[in-house]
């Protein structure tokens, strides 16, 4: 592609071959493009690469790696942080991977790993939250966490509409607010930062879609919309809405409402049906510590999302191990939860489980369930075996602390055992 990305010449592009379906032809080799990422990226991109190559061979498929650039190693390279050909290179190859990226707090920058997702149109943030035996956990039973969080990934406060206090456009925004809309004695006086929640039917009701359609595909029991529309009833009180129309038009036949599987079915949930129910979302931090088998898909705009799903990882081991994939219409970039704790960065010391397992998603996503599901059984019997990263071994009895590269040789060398 140019003098700093070179496409593999053993690989064969993913291709999109149903446009309304979103469905995806992938090759025994496709070119898989990755981006190492900042900080600790540099040490848990090639541990990924290896552990999913590893899987990959070990059932039959290949993968031809591309490496593209974001963050630091970009500006190095391009003198920018996101390059037009990072982009282009995910959006013409379909399915890609990433490490963190940093984003510094404050004004004048926007969070590379936003730019990415509203670049590629990748409206749903997923992120699975299960337990791993061996995981030190802060519950009793982390076991019986298995959930799933649909999370918006391009409104709600993501849609990055706001003004800096001090400026004359907020001023502009509170006149409008004040004077022509009439809503007076709510914002204080003296300087003040004003941002936009938008809500839309489009939006809610393509992701609400994505995590039904997830549900259906993978035999789970419910689908919980989370919102709080109590207060915010325009907004996340019509996400709600949408999700219980949405579910009334497209999926009556495969969908039951909560009320219904108690009225008419006496709590006992039909064979074959999917409970939707809603939760508000303050209540639903409580009802995943207190009744966490009762929940299963979540679908959920993006601050309550991230809150949520942060929460759920925290009961089955944290951020550490917590996977993520970015969805879109025929298209998907994985990348862990956790950030790039520069600290760290090129130490061969930290955990490379949220990103493997983010690849294991990947894998799954193109349709090959059984390297996915290697991926996974691998690291959970290296894990239950005490081998693990020093982040984990400090908080188990016994066990070897092991660097970065040599987990990811000890997961190769499991998996070679498991087959």
């Amino acid at each position: 592609m140019s003098e700093h990305v070179t496409v593999p010449g053993d690989g064969e592009q993913i291709r999109l071959v149903e446009k309304e379906t979103g469905t995806l032809s992938v090759p025994e080799t496709p070119i898989i493009p990755i981006i190492y990422g900042d900080g600790i990226g540099t040490d848990v991109g090639p541990a990924t690469q290896q552990v999913l190559e590893h899987a990959a061979e070990l059932t039959g498929h290949g993968i031809a790696w591309m490496r593209v650039f974001a963050g630091a190693a970009a500006r190095e390279r391009y003198d920018e942080n996101l390059p037009a050909e990072t982009v282009e290179a995910i959006r013409t190859h379909r399915v890609a991977i990433k490490g963190p990226l940093t984003t510094p707090v404050g004004s004048g920058f926007r969070s590379l790993n936003v730019s990415l997702r509203k670049k590629l149109d990748l409206y749903a943030n997923v992120r699975p939250s299960y337990y791993l035996d061996g995981v030190p956990s802060p519950v009793r039973h982390p076991e019986r966490m298995d959930m799933v969080t649909f999370r918006e990934n391009t409104e709600d406060v993501y849609a990055g509409i706001e003004w800096e206090a001090g400026t004359p456009e907020v001023e502009q925004v509170r006149s409008f607010v004040e004077e022509t809309m009439g809503i007076s004695d709510i914002i204080h006086d003296g300087p003040v930062g004003i941002g936009i929640k938008p809500i839309t039917e489009f939006g809610s009701k393509r992701l609400i879609r994505e995590a039904i359609e997830y549900a259906i595909e993978h035999d789970r029991e419910s689908v919980t919309l989370v919102h709080k529309g109590n207060i915010m009833k325009f907004t996340e009180g019509a996400f709600r809405d949408w999700g219980y129309e949405l579910a009334a038009d497209e999926y009556a036949d495969r969908l039951i409402t909560e009320d219904t599987l108690w009225e008419a079915h006496d709590g006992e949930r039909p064979a074959g049906k999917i409970v939707i129910k809603d939760r508000i979302a303050d209540n639903m931090l409580q009802q995943v510590l207190t009744r966490t088998d009762e929940y299963d898909v979540v679908a959920t705009m993006n601050l309550n999302g991230d809150y949520f799903s942060d929460a759920a990882c925290a009961q089955v081991g944290g951020l550490g191990i917590a996977p993520g994939l970015n969805r879109g219409h025929g298209r998907a970039l994985a990348e862990p939860v956790h950030g790039s704790a520069p600290k760290y960065a090129g130490q061969d010391k930290v955990n490379p489980t949220a990103m493997i397992l983010s690849g294991r998603e990947m894998l799954e996503y193109i349709g090959w369930s059984d390297a996915a599901q290697l991926v996974r059984d691998a690291v959970e019997a290296t894990i239950s075996a005490g081998t693990v990263t020093y982040d984990l071994h400090r908080q188990i009895d016994g066990g070897e602390k092991l660097s970065t590269s040599a987990f990811a040789d000890a997961i190769c060398e499991q998996m070679e055992s498991l087959v």
